[in-house]
This record gives structure tokens, sequence and C-alpha cells, in this order.
């Protein structure tokens, strides 16, 4: 990037945030900060009115205002590329945001992007199955948008949650913490003042939300994030190690740190990995979906799960073989 588009970005930055850090400025055009310094005087000496406060960051001052910003074809091309994915990932309200936005994009786009946008849309497809809500239709499943604005607002929210342990609606009042995707649903992390103790709501299972004139003061983030890495992960994390050939460790790509991965060692043609898990069934017949080219090394737990799992393979496939010889 030349140092003109660079001036543009930096100032594009500026506006989307109350207050930059010289830092953020550097970490996102890869820069020094001294050149961060200059590009800020730069902008400066061409009468843009920039304040600053020591050991906080750079603003603009108020008032200022950019003129409407314009969108190349690539970046209407990437906000087309997630409109694509939260069709199939977000919730209604999401979806009709983005839908809403997708059309002031082409508004502004020049005939020539307008064409190469269309183009894409038309040629690019999420196969992925969507979130599906409950089948009951008192879950209309397009409370995200709302959720979004409690968060952000720090206001206290209540709803009819429908539990699946004893398929029962409850009224609940929490504190908006976090909202994270996993296991194909999207989840509510909050604090429950019915349970006095964090927990973890799906946004398909809420109904009758309403977001209350109350605020309340946001918990730590390590608290939350805590939570929810034990929530995902499981608090019991076993270590296991792994040696496969280079071949299949070079076919995992990302997959890899999803299943736990901490470290590796080159061996040679073969890879030691070791990886944390808190499911050692489910690792072990990830492991048998590799082929022939991995031996599980430890703890003796994998070793003797990796037996059993093939064991019953073999019992599975062997029986219908002699069902089919005689």
């Amino acid at each position: 990037m030349n140092r003109i588009d660079r001036l543009s970005a930096i100032l594009i930055q500026l506006q989307s945030k109350r207050v930059v850090t010289a830092k953020m400025i550097a970490d996102r055009f890869d820069i020094s900060l001294r050149t961060v310094y200059r590009d800020i005087r730069a902008l400066e000496e061409a009468g843009i009115p920039i304040g600053a406060e020591a050991g906080v960051g750079y603003f603009l001052m108020e008032g200022y205002h950019l003129p409407p910003v314009s969108f190349t074809k690539e970046e209407a091309g990437a906000i087309l590329i997630a409109a694509k994915l939260a069709e199939r990932h977000a919730d209604h309200s999401i979806q009709h945001h983005f839908e809403n936005a997708l059309f002031k994009i082409k508004a502004i786009l020049k005939i020539q992007e307008k064409e190469y946008l269309n183009t894409l849309e038309a040629n690019t497809k999420v196969l992925t199955p969507p979130n599906k809500p409950l089948r009951n239709n008192s879950f209309p499943d397009h409370f995200i948008s709302d959720l979004q604005t409690a968060l952000a607002k720090h206001k206290v929210v209540s709803f009819e949650y429908f539990s699946t342990y004893n398929q029962n609606l409850s009224h609940r009042e929490v504190e908006p913490v976090n909202l994270c995707f996993y296991s194909n649903h999207w989840h509510l992390i909050a604090y429950c003042r019915l349970r006095q103790a964090m927990r973890d709501f799906r946004t398909d299972r809420i109904t009758k939300l309403q977001i209350r004139e109350e605020t309340y003061t946001p918990h730590k983030s390590s608290d939350h994030q805590k939570y929810v890495n034990n929530l995902i992960l499981g608090t019991d994390l076993k270590k296991v190690i792994v040696q496969m050939d280079k071949r299949v460790a070079l076919y995992l790509g990302d997959q890899k740190y999803y299943m736990g991965l901490i470290e590796e060692k080159d061996k040679g043609e073969d890879m030691e990995m070791t990886f944390m898990t808190s499911h050692m069934e489910y690792f072990g017949r990830w492991l048998l979906s590799l082929g022939t080219r991995i031996s599980p090394v430890g703890p003796s737990l994998l070793i003797e799960t990796m037996k059993a799992l093939t064991s019953d393979m073999y019992k599975h496939y062997h029986k219908h073989s002699d069902k089919e010889s005689n």
C-alpha cells in the first residue's frame, strides 16, 4: 500500500472508533510507531482536526466527518461472502440487516462494479445446512440484533427460555456477557440472576425477549472467557501424543488446531504431535479417519481407546461379511 492510500485508510480508521491508539494503526498496516507519528502529522498538516491524549490515543475532533466512503469491488465482494455466511449461520434479524446493508453497498457502486458483484452473488453459495430453530413457532429466532444492543449498552435482558433437559420454559433475567458461535448455533453467555452464576443460552431457544432500562456493570473479561473455554473444551484436559506421516500431517491443515494441537516435533519422515483433549473417544475416532499412517504414542488410555474402537469396527464389518457368505 502506498502512503497516500495508507493516509486515507488511517483517516477512515480514526473515524471508526472514538479513540485509536498508535499501536492499533501500526499493527493494522505493519508499520513502525515512528511511521505512525509521521503519518498523523501529515494528516494534521493537510487540515484534518486530529486530537491526541497522552497515553490514550488519537481521535477526530467533534463535528468533523468524512465524505461518504466508497467501496472497491474487492471490498464489496468480501462483504458479499459475509452476507452468504450470514444466510446460513445467523438468525433472522442479522440476515435482514445484512441484506439491507448489501443493497446500500450496491447502490453506491459503479455499473461495472455492480455487474462484478451480481456475478459473484449468483455464483457464490454456502452449502452447509442452516441453523434450524425449534419447530414450535413460539421461538422466532430473531433476537441476536437485540442482544447485540444489550451487550453494547450493558442493559439487563429478560426472556423465557426453553430447557431441553426438563422440556419446560423458565423466566430469566440476565446480564449479557458474550455472544459466541459453536456447535452450529449462536449462544448467549450471560450472568443469570435466577441461578446467580454464568450460564449458556442457545439463542434459538429464547422467546419473549425484552431489553430492560436497568444497566449493569460488565463482568471481567477473564471470568467469562474462562467459562466459555471450559464450556467448549471441557475442564478435564488430557495430553495425548501421536506420531504421523508428514504427508498426513500436511493434509490436516488447520484441523489439527481445532483438535487441540499444542506442539509439533520433526522426527524425520514423521511428525510427533501433542494435543490436549477432553474427549478421548472422540479424539480416537478422529485418528481412525486418518488411516494407517498414524501411531498413538500415549497415554495408555488413548492406546486402549484405539484398540477398543478398532475391535468394535472389526466385529461390526466381520458380522456383515458372515451374513453375505451365508
